[in-house]
């Protein structure tokens, strides 16, 4: 009985171990590069003007009321091997997105479209297409 339930524990944490070191070794997605031709605010710090990958974090948000899991993530903004800044996204689905928006107002596959908020708002939105999977960045202009 001993060997038997040693055996389902250490079984256990194999498999335990093997995810972990598995989430580890996948890379970040790409979502592609940005230019950002505004000084801006990501996650509330500076972030300059300039061209940067951006790739889907590691880190999950914290959940938010009202929203599922995989409705927010992290975006980092990249230059060389260094992360400058992060924001968080909004991740729509195809369902989502035609509740939301009209039909030309998403980006086309493979694409990234940075926007100047009407009205002055003070806003920056990055839209991007990756794989059917639009991202929503909103990131404040510097004032």
């Amino acid at each position: 009985m001993k060997q038997g339930l040693f055996g389902a524990v250490l079984t256990g944490l194999v498999t335990v171990s093997v995810a972990i070191v598995g989430a580890q070794a996948q890379k970040p997605t790409s979502l592609g590069s940005v230019k950002i031709v505004r000084n801006v605010m990501a996650d509330g710090k500076p972030l300059a003007a300039g061209t940067y990958m951006m790739r889907v974090a590691d880190e999950m948000p914290k959940a938010v009321v009202g929203q599922s899991a995989d409705e927010a993530r992290w975006v980092e903004f990249v230059q060389g091997t260094t992360v400058k800044g992060r924001e968080m996204a909004t991740v729509l689905s195809k369902d989502a997105l035609k509740a939301m928006a009209k039909k030309d107002a998403s980006t086309p596959p493979a694409s990234v479209k940075v926007e100047e908020l009407k009205g002055g708002d003070g806003y920056i939105r990055v839209w991007v297409n990756h794989a059917g999977v639009q991202y929503l960045i909103h990131l404040t202009t510097a004032k």
